[in-house]
């Protein structure tokens, strides 16, 4: 890790974008050291932009995980997720671009398309664990330094750490010389309101697997604090009326042990106690409503 206290302080923002499922809210959690980003099996988990703050020595990281670039725009969601790509690439220092050790396809083109050429640029090989015949990494670089010039290329396993110190290592030079931008124990500029509804969304993601209607998201319809004590009113939203028993299981088993996952992890986050109520609300449409999205916070 850089920490040499002659060398000048660095600080800057890095968008970590790819296709969707590559590992991404996977690495941000995995440098700022604590769960931010939420995770799972689906395609698709990561729907807003996430920021994560790192501070390493006298180098200052503000990483931005960003939903997997959408190459299928049918929808309003999907349109609103390439925002969020977009908009976390204007004006960042530095990019992370994220793909999958052995595997470059149409999809990974897309985003890496999305990357303004002036803009630094950090291959990201995510994965190399799982890849059975390690030597089929060196000819796979070969064949991604011809697209474009990054600035550096480093194989990691951001499950399993592995490598991620030296990506660190790699990136904190890329950085503009100047101050901290956040403080020093900041780790996000997102709040609680926001996080509640993510750990909510992602238990869902996670228990529900292949039943998981796709148009579905959480609204925090109630949030507010007594002291150390949380009280949080979470509408979960679908599409479809049908989709309404398969959130909610039977005897509400589903639903009740997502909640309750859930407020487990909130407690960590918040540090204090959480008093979390669930139900489940159809709203027809909403995924293809831009005052829907609007009003759900999608940006």
């Amino acid at each position: 890790m850089p920490d040499s206290a002659s060398a000048a302080s660095r600080a800057g923002f890095v968008a970590i974008i790819g296709r969707p499922n590559v590992g991404k809210s996977t690495l941000l959690n995995r440098l700022v050291g604590q769960k931010i980003s939420i995770v799972s099996g689906k395609a698709q988990t990561t729907r807003h932009r996430v920021t994560g703050i790192m501070n390493t020595g006298n180098v200052q990281f503000v990483f931005v995980d960003t939903p997997g670039f959408q190459t299928r725009r049918g929808n309003a969601l999907n349109r609103a997720m390439n925002r969020a790509v977009s908009q976390a690439l204007a004006g960042v220092d530095l990019v992370f671009f994220v793909i999958e050790a052995g595997r470059f396809c149409d999809e990974d083109r897309a985003a890496l398309d999305a990357i303004p050429p002036e803009t630094r640029a950090v291959l990201v090989i995510n994965k190399v664990d799982r890849l059975d015949d390690k030597s089929r990494l060196l000819p796979f670089i070969d064949k991604l330094q011809v697209l474009r010039e990054f600035s550096e290329i480093v194989p990691i396993s951001a499950e399993q750490g592995g490598n991620c110190d030296a990506l660190v290592v790699a990136a904190a030079s890329l950085l503009p010389e100047g101050p901290p931008i956040y403080g020093e124990d900041e780790i996000t500029d997102r709040g609680e309101r926001f996080f509640a509804s993510e750990f909510l969304r992602e238990k869902l993601f996670r228990l529900l697997g292949d039943e998981l209607p796709y148009a579905l998201t959480v609204e925090i319809e109630k949030f507010e604090t007594e002291g150390s004590l949380r009280r949080i009113h979470a509408a979960v939203i679908v599409d479809k009326a049908a989709h309404k028993g398969i959130v909610i299981g039977k005897g509400g088993e589903k639903l009740k042990r997502a909640a309750s996952e859930a407020r487990v992890e909130m407690e960590k986050l918040f540090g204090g106690k959480v008093f979390l109520e669930t139900w489940v609300k159809v709203r027809g449409g909403w995924a293809d409503s831009e005052r829907a999205l609007k009003s759900l916070g999608y940006e």
